[in-house]
C-alpha cells in the first residue's frame, strides 16, 4: 500500500466518522433530507466568500457556507410552517434557487472558473493526496486530511459537551424547553455543524458522498439498534467500513472512488433492512405471520371457552366452524397443544387450566379496551410463539 492509498483511505475514514455524527440525528429528527439540500445550497456561500478573499483556501469560505446552509434550514422551515406546502416540497424549493444562484454568480463573476460534475457532485477523492500544506520544507500532509480532522475534533468536542441537551431535544423538544434548553438553538448549532461538515468535505468527496455517508450509515444503524449511542458508533463503523471497502472495490475495478463508497453503502443498508432482527423485512414478515397465527389461537381459544358441547369441540367441527384451512387449523391445533392450552381426547379439544386462565385474562382485556396488553400476556402463557 502506498502513502496516497493510505491518505485517501484515512480522508475517507474521516470523512464517514464527521459525517456519521450529525447524519444520526438528522435521521432521528426525521431530517434526512436536509442534508441533501445543505450539499447544494452551501454554493452562494464559497462563492462570496471566494470573491471576498480571493483564496479559495481561507476559513471564510467555511464560514459563509454554514451560514448558507443555516439560512437555507430557516427558509425550508418558514415555507413549511405556513402549511402550504409539506417539507420535502420545501426543500425541493429552496436548494435549486439557492444552488442556482451560486451558478449564477460564478457564471456572472468568474468565467474563469471551472465548475464540473466531478467537483460539485462526485469530488474526486484521489486527488486529495495532492493538494498537501507545507511549512517551510516540511511536508505536513494533505489539506483535506487537516480541514477534516480539525472538524472533526470540533464536532466530537460539541458532542461530549451537549450531548443530553442533543438526546431530550431530539426525543421530546417540548421536555427540552421544560428544562431549559432551547430547541431552535440546539437546532441551529446541528444545522451548522452538518453545513461545516458539508464545507469540509466538499472539496476531497463531493455533494454526493456527503449526502450519502450522512444519512446511510445512520439510517443502516437505525434498523439495528434503538439506543443512541450504539446508534452512533453502528453509523460510525459502518461509514468507515464503507470507505475502505469502497476504496479498494474502486482500485479493483479502475472506477470512482466516490461512487464505489456510494455503492457499498447502499448494498449494505439493504442487506441491513433485509436481515436486520427487528426491523429488517424479513423480520417483519415473520412477525406479521406470527401474529397472524396467535390471533387465530386466541380465536380458536375464545371458541372453545364459548362452547361446552363436545359436538362443537369436535377437530373437524372446528375447521368448518371458524372456517380455516387444513394448514392454518394444524398450526393453531399445534401451537395450543405446544403451550399447553388444550388437551385432545377422541378428536374432542378441550382446554386445560392454564389454557382457561390465559382465555379468561384475554377477555378481560378485550373488555376493558386493553387489548395492547394482550401482547405481554402472551409473553407470560407462551413458551412457543407463532
Amino acid at each position: 500500500m502506498t502513502s496516497a492509498q493510505f491518505e485517501i483511505q484515512l480522508i475517507a475514514s474521516l470523512v464517514a466518522i464527521a459525517c456519521a455524527i450529525p447524519g444520526t440525528f438528522l435521521v432521528l429528527r426525521k431530517m434526512a433530507m436536509i442534508s441533501d439540500a445543505i450539499s447544494h445550497s452551501i454554493l452562494p456561500g464559497i462563492v462570496v466568500g471566494f470573491f471576498i478573499s480571493h483564496n479559495i483556501n481561507s476559513p471564510l469560505l467555511i464560514v459563509l457556507a454554514a451560514l448558507t446552509g443555516v439560512i437555507t434550514v430557516v427558509l425550508v422551515e418558514f415555507i413549511q410552517k405556513t402549511g402550504l406546502v409539506k417539507e420535502d416540497t420545501a426543500i425541493g424549493l429552496v436548494f435549486p434557487a439557492m444552488f442556482s444562484i451560486g451558478v449564477l454568480l460564478i457564471a456572472q463573476n468568474a468565467n474563469d472558473v471551472h465548475l464540473d460534475i466531478d467537483a460539485v457532485l462526485l469530488g474526486e477523492i484521489a486527488f486529495a493526496p495532492f493538494d498537501r500544506i507545507y511549512w517551510e520544507d516540511y511536508d505536513l500532509g494533505p489539506k483535506s486530511l487537516w480541514v477534516i480532522g480539525t472538524i472533526l475534533l470540533i464536532t466530537i468536542a460539541l458532542l461530549i459537551t451537549f450531548f443530553k441537551e442533543l438526546k431530550v431535544s431530539t426525543f421530546d423538544a417540548q421536555l427540552s424547553a421544560a428544562l431549559g434548553f432551547s430547541p431552535a438553538i440546539i437546532h441551529y448549532g446541528l444545522m451548522s455543524v452538518a453545513s461545516v461538515t458539508t464545507v469540509g468535505a466538499f472539496d476531497a468527496v463531493g455533494a454526493i458522498l456527503v449526502v450519502a455517508l450522512m444519512i446511510a450509515p445512520a439510517a443502516t444503524a437505525y434498523l439495528l439498534t434503538e439506543d443512541l449511542k450504539k446508534m452512533l458508533g453502528i453509523s460510525i463503523v459502518s461509514g468507515v467500513f464503507s470507505a475502505i471497502v469502497g476504496y479498494w472495490v474502486a482500485n479493483f475495478l479502475d472506477a470512482s472512488i466516490a461512487g464505489s463508497i456510494t455503492t457499498v453503502l447502499g448494498v449494505l443498508f439493504f442487506i441491513t433492512y433485509l436481515f436486520a432482527p427487528k426491523k429488517g423485512i424479513i423480520a417483519v414478515l415473520h412477525r406479521q405471520r406470527q401474529q397472524k397465527v396467535e390471533v387465530s389461537l386466541l380465536t380458536f381459544l375464545l371458541h372453545l371457552h364459548n362452547h361446552t358441547e363436545e359436538n362443537e369441540r369436535h377437530l373437524d367441527h372446528l375447521q368448518d366452524e371458524i372456517n380455516w384451512q387444513r394448514g392454518t387449523s394444524k398450526r393453531v391445533v399445534d401451537l395450543a397443544l405446544k403451550n399447553n392450552m388444550i388437551t385432545i381426547n377422541n378428536q374432542i379439544v378441550s382446554l386445560t387450566d392454564k389454557g382457561k386462565l390465559f382465555t379468561e385474562e384475554a377477555i378481560s382485556y378485550i373488555i376493558s379496551n386493553k387489548k395492547s396488553e394482550i401482547e405481554e400476556m402472551k409473553s407470560r402463557f407462551f413458551l412457543f410463539r407463532g
